[in-house]
């Protein structure tokens, strides 16, 4: 069949700069649309992934528009049918009405096996086009842009048209056979079996709480939250060292590279800057406080630790965006080009409170803006396929009660936030509490007070509270308070206390 007549008007071959049409193929269009007019079964072949907007020329558009809607609808698509629908003596080139059109693509209609093969070239013609579209907004916007408006602006904006373009030019998706779902699962159990600790999900290096919860799930929202000086920044900042810390990787055929173990670490730190994060990490890995390295109060030994420790550190796989007042759109945005440019396991957020809704409404009412974070937060977990953990305040009403202990109903501002986890954690230092409630000295309470600070000493409770995958219950930690660092509670410690 002769291809669709187009409109557009050459140029002069003299031309310096020859008229560019966009990428597009008439004939697979053709075929295409032939091949449901003749069979609508070939229709169901391409469903799934194809839409009207993603025909070049607008009367073919119009006519799968029409046809899908029919079909849809339990009736048949057929020139007969679809012709009612359009006007018969409308003019499409070559001098044929689009009566005579639709029965020429039904009489020159190729077979329903290629349907899927013609979906998928126009499908991603119509990709390259949109990718044409954003460059051209790109430069048309940075050409035109107004005295007062920022670039990083445009920027974010034209990330996340690009990442919506990637994530949805392809063919994936859909419904699935439970037989494919069953094979997921038990290959998820093959790997885990197979990796050291025996985990589905990514090791955090605490072993207790990798056992309790299967390590970190991906698409999973993670929420750790407690009282200020509960070492919540700290467990999380032990979190992502360790995992960044045990990244292997693995490049395949294509060029890139694949995590094999550990993983690369994401860490939004919107009330530290990068340098204290970093401080805190060489505390935690040299055993010499942060305090005394800020104030220089170090031997020559000291320094010389902390120089080959942070020799060591250098090519971790732990990226910090130190960014203050971000919006929870432009934290997907820098999260979304993190993962294209450097690659991305675990994404880290320090703290939810310190994050901004986008919108105004948002900004009227907290608890909508709460709610709007945490919602586009577990969007951004499943979107980038990574576990998301994000740190969050909780309420004074803890203060007020005798049993310290958190529970769900003291998360700050919003239920949403219960709501959307998947995972919620506390974080509870009993050592905290019963240092600021010393009685008199040598009296009865005293000497009780006594042996239970020396109990609670360099321990704490890791309370998870909700947990969509596994059971609930307390993870004993230990707690080094000098260098902010929590740690696996030692094995003698653990029976000590069941023998008490």
């Amino acid at each position: 069949m002769a291809p669709l007549e187009s409109n557009v008007r050459k140029l002069p071959t003299e031309a310096a700069q020859p008229y560019r049409t966009a990428p597009h193929t008439i004939e697979a269009e053709q075929a295409l649309l032939g091949a449901i007019l003749v069979n609508n079964e070939a229709f169901y072949r391409v469903s799934d992934f194809l839409e009207p907007r993603h025909f070049f020329e607008p009367v073919h558009q119009k006519i799968y528009e029409i046809g899908s809607s029919l079909i849809r609808a339990g009736k048949v698509a057929s020139p007969v049918t679809l012709k009612t629908f359009l006007p018969a003596d409308a003019d499409i080139g070559g001098g044929m009405t689009v009566s005579q059109y639709l029965a020429r693509l039904a009489a020159e209609a190729t077979t329903v096996i290629n349907a899927l093969d013609y979906g998928q070239t126009i499908y991603d013609l119509s990709t390259r086009r949109a990718l044409i579209q954003i460059g051209e907004e790109m430069v048309n916007e940075a050409f035109d842009a107004p005295v007062d408006s920022v670039p990083s602006k445009q920027i974010e904006e034209a990330e996340q048209k690009l990442y919506e373009v990637a994530e949805s030019g392809r063919y994936d998706g859909g419904f699935q056979r439970f037989s494919a779902a069953l094979t997921t699962a038990v290959d998820m159990a093959a790997n885990a079996y197979q990796r050291d600790g025996k985990l589905s999900g990514l090791a955090t290096g605490l072993r207790d709480l990798d056992s309790r919860m299967g390590g970190l799930q991906k698409s999973d929202l993670i929420i750790i939250a407690g009282r200020p000086a509960m070492g919540k920044t700290a467990l999380a900042t032990n979190i992502g060292y360790n995992i960044a810390k045990a990244w292997e990787g693995e490049v395949k055929a294509d060029g890139h590279t694949s995590t094999v173990n550990g993983g690369i670490v994401g860490f939004f730190s919107l009330e530290m800057s990068a340098e204290q994060l970093a401080t805190r990490i060489l505390a935690e890995q040299t055993d010499i406080s942060s305090s005394r390295i800020r104030r220089g109060d170090i031997s020559e030994a000291d320094f010389t630790v902390i120089r080959d420790k942070s020799i060591e550190l250098q090519d971790l796989k732990f990226f910090v965006d130190e960014s203050g007042g971000l919006s929870i759109a432009q934290l997907a945005a820098r999260a979304r080009r993190l993962k294209r440019q450097r690659g991305l396991d675990v994404l880290i957020i320090d703290y939810i409170q310190l994050l901004q809704g986008s919108g105004k409404r948002a900004q009227d009412n907290r608890v909508q803006e709460v709610t709007e974070i945490t919602t586009g937060l577990k969007a951004l977990a499943k979107e980038l396929n990574v576990p998301v953990i994000a740190l969050s305040q909780l309420s004074r009403q803890v203060e007020n009660r005798d049993d310290k202990r958190p529970q769900l109903s003291d998360l700050r501002e919003s239920g949403s936030i219960e709501q959307d986890a998947d995972v919620v954690m506390f974080v509870y230092r009993e050592e905290y509490y019963l240092a600021n409630k010393e009685p008199k000295p040598n009296t009865d309470e005293h000497a009780k007070w006594l042996a239970a600070i020396n109990a609670a000493h360099g321990k704490a409770d890791l309370i998870i509270g909700k947990q969509r995958h596994g059971p609930t219950g307390t993870v004993q930690l230990q707690f080094d308070a000098e260098v902010t660092r929590f740690d696996n509670l030692a094995p003698d410690r653990q029976l000590a206390d069941r023998l008490d």
